[in-house]
């Protein structure tokens, strides 16, 4: 499946399973695709936030994209590249690639703050990827700090032809999601992809106002995919009960500074990793908040049997 201006479905943001000690469970990054896979997702988004990026070394990262991309087959993997300098951007997107991977996503750092400065570090961002990486543009102002109006990412995607995506997860999403589209209908902006963020808890309407799909990290991305599949058909009353029954749990997995520690918890409990574990600096679930999960699980499986666990 290609990675271009066409691309929908769910493209999931795998977590990066580790031993309890901080080691790269290896075993478990294989276990993990296999389930993404059965999952029926589009894609796969390899080393994004959620896969703790920035706690690994560089050969580390290439190594997890070599292993992702090997056991994806034809489902293509994003890798995310974001990086403070553009000397190991270029390289890991360049070894990316030459692995297999489809193309990469870029998240603008914290320090612009003009528009202009923004669209220029796109500009200067492609140039050092090569021409040739298909890239998507991560618009998430309440993890980079970075705000990109509608106006800003039309220039983004006008300036670089190798501009195929933009995952929105600004809040609030759906304005912004009508906006884009809008330029799109009045011809001042050419169609790309957009995929939506923020653990998927707007993802029922955002799939109504014109996204193609979702790329978040929740721990059911096959309820994920299924939504997608009920929106496109216009089952609108199904697809909103399916994703009602699930917005506890995802709201409890979206909490800043345990979000991750919850996601990695019901993967465990569903028999994908082996451990919970986050590299440090990390967060943990309290025994109490173990028992929340578990309660949440609980009461979804009387809706949806994908949470018996």
């Amino acid at each position: 499946m290609p990675f271009d201006a066409h691309a929908s479905g769910v493209y999931v943001i795998a977590a990066t399973p580790f031993h309890p000690d901080g080691r790269i469970d290896t075993s478990s990054i294989d276990r993990l695709t296999d389930f993404y896979l059965s999952c029926g997702v589009s894609g796969i988004t390899a080393l994004g936030v959620m896969g703790e990026a920035p706690k690994l070394d560089a050969d580390e990262s290439v190594s997890i994209v070599r292993q992702s991309v090997k056991r994806a087959g034809n489902v293509p993997v994003i890798v995310g590249v974001t990086s403070p300098g553009f000397a190991p951007m270029r390289a890991l997107a360049r070894e990316s690639m030459e692995a297999g991977a489809a193309g990469v996503m870029i998240a603008p750092p914290s320090t612009l703050r003009t528009d202009d400065q923004i669209v220029t570090y796109y500009r200067q961002a492609r140039e050092a990827i090569g021409e040739d990486v298909p890239f998507a543009v991560q618009d998430y102002p309440l993890g980079f700090s970075v705000v990109m109006t509608p106006s800003v990412l039309r220039r983004i995607v006008t300036e670089n032809p190798s501009c195929v995506m933009l995952k929105i997860e600004d809040w609030p999403s759906l304005e912004k999601i009508t906006a884009v589209r809008q330029l799109e209908k009045d011809g001042a902006k050419r169609r790309v992809s957009i995929l939506t963020g923020n653990g998927g808890i707007f993802v029922d309407y955002e799939l109504e106002r014109g996204s193609d799909g979702a790329m978040t990290g929740y721990a059911f991305p096959d309820m994920l995919v299924e939504l997608v599949q009920l929106s496109r058909s216009s089952a609108r009353d199904k697809a909103h009960d399916l994703f009602d029954a699930h917005l506890p749990l995802m709201r409890y997995e979206q909490q800043p500074g345990v979000g991750l520690a919850v996601r990695k918890y019901i993967l465990m409990k569903r028999g994908v990793l082996a451990h919970d574990a986050q590299r440090k600096p990390a967060s943990t679930l309290s025994t109490t908040a173990r028992t929340e999960v578990d309660y949440l699980l609980s009461r979804l499986a009387k809706l949806d049997a994908r949470a018996r666990v």
